[in-house]
């Protein structure tokens, strides 16, 4: 499906004008640039941790960040509450499409939990006419581009190739392909500055991906071209399998360094944080002042995929660890603190989620059966001797199955 350009679609307006920009001014935008260039070497007093962007503590206790609070400075009760549904909803879709593959309605399914925050935050800083180049985890950013949660179930059922048409949502079909996705952004984003608009890109991946050579390369072309992209890795902390202390020597945000543009790594379990940083990201993006990588520090709850068994490669403690810095307590906490949300409020979307799972499960089991021999066409444009014979062997061996009921 050919994806058209973001400036060919739309006009070009003002950055002002734009709906999302948070009004920061010039003073602030600069210096949460300088920020970001520093902030690669710089750490805090006494720790060798490097710096982390947090604007919500764990217990919910907001926190003042002297470059990053001009970027959700302004955000209203009711703005809050909205994050915290996109989280509670997100959890509860994805919570169904686990439920449902264990049920054997769905072939696979890649679980966000744990990563609420960093993709709701994220995806409501993006701009109607910004486009995204997700990986296959990205629900909640598919949720804030406005894509239906059935959708997505499509392609994981083995009935259709994404379900969606990317143009509608600025929204690219999920990416299996590891890595891929970044220099898909980046030739985006030069075609995007080519044609004069003031859009920014946004490309997801997960720390794994960094150690694809598709990601150093979208790198370089990103800072070679100057394009208006933002890198967004969610650092999830496992690669499948492999911790992050078997994927890099360095964290992963400094190696924005060696390309010549500005890295930054976000507490990814802030929702208000991951907000911030990427409104900052998206902005001097659209300014055309070049790419810039954001790091969100967040954790994996469930298993890579469902086809995976975390407890052979992580502790339990570890994962209890992460328990505690949960993105929507956090921001549940800071809501009834702040007297932003009332028992109403969170009974009214308990309901509301309920009624999301009911929809997404009733969807899915009216959506057709995947065709088990769709595989083996269009493999070779005029067949081939091997896919015959593979195909012949997997036909009888799904008939092997019919003699057994038969007996």
């Amino acid at each position: 499906m050919t994806v058209e350009s973001t400036a060919a679609r739309q006009p070009r307006r003002s950055a002002g004008s734009k709906a999302g920009t948070t009004g920061a001014k010039a003073a602030g935008t600069k210096g949460a640039t300088g920020a970001a260039k520093k902030g690669a070497s710089r750490s805090k007093a006494g720790s060798t941790e490097p710096e982390l962007v947090q604007l919500l503590t764990p217990e919910g206790k907001r926190v003042k960040h002297a470059e990053y609070d001009a970027f959700v400075d302004g955000i209203t009760p009711e703005e809050l509450r909205g994050l915290y549904r996109d989280m509670v909803l997100t959890r509860r879709f994805d919570a169904e499409a686990t439920a449902l593959q264990r049920q054997g309605e769905l072939g696979l399914w890649a679980s966000l939990l744990g990563q609420e925050a960093a993709q709701i935050g994220s995806g409501r800083a993006t701009r109607e006419d910004d486009y995204v180049f997700p990986t296959y985890r990205e629900h909640g950013v598919a949720w804030c581009r406005g894509v239906d949660p059935a959708n997505l179930l499509g392609m994981f059922r083995g009935v259709n190739n994404g379900g969606w048409d990317p143009n509608s949502n600025n929204f690219h079909l999920y990416t299996i392909v590891i890595g891929s996705q970044a220099l898909h952004a980046t030739g985006y984003a030069m075609g995007v500055a080519k044609d004069g608009a003031d859009s920014g890109v946004i490309a997801y991946f997960g720390d794994g991906a960094s150690s694809q050579g598709d990601v150093s390369e979208a790198f370089n072309f990103a800072a070679v071209y100057n394009a208006p992209v933002v890198f967004f890795c969610q650092n999830n902390q496992w690669a499948i399998s492999e911790s992050n202390e078997k994927q890099t020597r360095v964290p992963l945000y400094q190696r924005a360094q060696g390309f010549g543009f500005p890295g930054v790594r976000v507490d990814g379990n802030d929702v208000l944080a991951s907000l911030a940083v990427t409104r900052w990201a998206l902005e001097r993006a659209r300014r055309g002042e070049g790419p810039a990588l954001i790091e969100a520090w967040t954790y994996r709850m469930g298993a890579h995929t469902t086809s995976d068994d975390p407890t052979r490669y992580r502790h339990d403690d570890e994962r209890a660890a992460w328990e505690a810095k949960d993105p929507i307590l956090r921001l549940r906490r800071f809501l009834e603190a702040s007297n932003h949300a009332d028992e109403g409020f969170f009974a009214e979307l308990e309901t509301e989620s309920e009624a999301l799972g009911r929809r997404v499960r009733e969807a899915v089991r009216a959506m057709p059966d995947p065709d088990h021999f769709a595989i083996f066409e269009n493999v070779y444009a005029d067949g081939h001797a091997l896919v015959d014979e593979e195909r012949a062997q997997f036909a009888a061996y799904q008939a092997s199955f019919a003699d057994v009921e038969g007996a």
